[in-house]
């Protein structure tokens, strides 16, 4: 097995293998489908000494994120959590009252859906995104973009060219980069010796107790614990202080972080999350051995509905075309012939086809046009805000169907 990308031991364990499976966000388009497409193996691994999950850098950030498919924007409520976010961030650190000489960087800013709130109320603000097609439309919505992977030469530049800045902002990137040990420092640089650093991830508390293994794919390289998390912001110079759960992603961490030199003590709401993670036994390998077998019966559930429903003559869709959705059909092993086809708010996706499993994305409208008795959710994470959104299925009687944690058949009101 590969050594430990944090501390470089060799005492790895394995979690669960979902077998090999191309990258979930390289989408085909049509005329890609008659060619050879490459897969990787998923097997999500444990380090017996810091406790870090992670999978082998079997690709590279540069395959994934030079150009992306995913835009945060597209998600209504992910934008309002962003919005909350910098409400909340600019009362607690006081940005409002230090005017033109606030400066935030947010680190992986997509398409701008978080800073464009910090253009509306006049902080100076800088977003390094990597992707040159999502930052090109963070630039065209007013949000100053810088196109480039963070490293410590990144951070370094950055603070040199634009000053040390009050605030950076890491969300949902921080599993993204198979070097954490270089990031982190990146982060450092960026980040003035008395400000703050914030990262949401995924816990990994939450992924193992609601059998979330969706979400374990190529561009994820590890999976945290506040107590992992913590280990590997140390490596980089930082201090973790103070740590929120939150509910997005079907559960993440917030972790506030500061240069180590001025960090003092943690909150004590550390302490309880840490507690917590222990009492779960994720810092023993008794917290991650019943995890495989639980996978195996999402897998075995999901196939039997599908297959149940085609016996019947009943049509079954998706709805939304995300990277957690390709690796659940390509480890259950689906296909049009039990999901027809799947739909995604995303223009960039329609009329490309799922990677592997070949499903077709087509735009929403085609839900209400072919009225199918079953709607199957991929993006179950945001479960209240499409069982809202898909309420119209009730008009024929469709319902909807989420995956995970368990299987669930949703019938949904008018």
């Amino acid at each position: 097995m590969t050594p430990c990308r944090l501390c470089g031991s060799a005492a790895m364990a394995s979690v669960v293998d979902l077998g090999a499976t191309p990258p979930c966000e390289s989408f085909l388009a049509a005329d890609q489908l008659e060619r050879p497409e490459p897969a990787y193996p998923l097997h999500l691994q444990v380090c017996t000494d810091c406790w870090l999950a992670q999978i082998p850098p079997l690709i590279s950030p540069e395959e994934t994120f030079t150009q992306y498919a995913y835009f945060s924007s597209y998600s209504t409520s992910w934008v309002e959590h962003a919005r909350t976010f910098v409400a909340d961030a600019v009362e607690r650190l006081g940005l409002g009252s230090k005017g033109e000489e606030a400066f935030v960087v947010e680190v992986a800013s997509n398409d701008g859906y978080l800073l464009r709130h910090l253009v509306d109320r006049g902080i100076r603000c800088l977003g390094v995104e990597p992707s040159v097609n999502v930052g090109a439309a963070a630039r065209d919505a007013g949000v100053p973009t810088l196109t480039a992977f963070l490293d410590p030469t990144t951070g370094a530049t950055v603070r040199a060219e634009h000053g040390p800045a009050d605030l950076v902002v890491a969300n949902n990137v921080y599993a993204h980069i198979p070097d954490v040990v270089g990031f982190t420092k990146g982060l450092r640089a960026l980040v003035a010796d008395d400000g703050w650093v914030s990262i949401e991830v995924q816990h990994l508390l939450t992924l193992i107790e609601q059998n979330q293994y969706d979400t374990i794919y190529h561009e994820h390289f590890q999976y945290y614990t506040v107590a992992s998390a913590a280990r590997a912001l140390e490596s980089g110079g930082l201090s973790l202080v103070d740590v929120e759960l939150l509910p997005t992603h079907g559960g993440s961490i917030r972790l506030w972080a500061r240069p180590t030199e001025v960090a003092g003590e943690q909150t004590r709401q550390v302490a309880e999350v840490l507690n917590q993670e222990k009492a779960a036994g994720l810092q023993e390998l008794s917290g991650y051995t019943e995890f495989a077998a639980r996978v195996a019966k999402v897998r075995r559930d999901l196939l039997r509905f599908l297959i149940e429903a085609a016996e019947r003559g009943e049509r079954v869709v998706g709805y939304g075309a995300p990277g957690k959705g390709n690796t659940l059909l390509n480890h259950c092993g689906i296909r049009p012939d039990l999901l027809a086809y799947t739909v995604d708010r995303n223009p960039y996706k329609h009329g490309r086809f799922t990677p592997g499993t070949r499903i077709p994305i087509l735009p929403p409208e085609q839900i209400a046009t072919d009225r199918p008795d079953y709607v199957l959710v991929l993006p179950w994470n945001l479960r209240t805000e499409l069982v809202e959104q898909l309420s119209f299925v009730h008009e024929w009687g469709g319902r909807l169907v989420f995956p995970i944690p368990e299987l669930s058949i949703v019938e949904v009101a008018s």
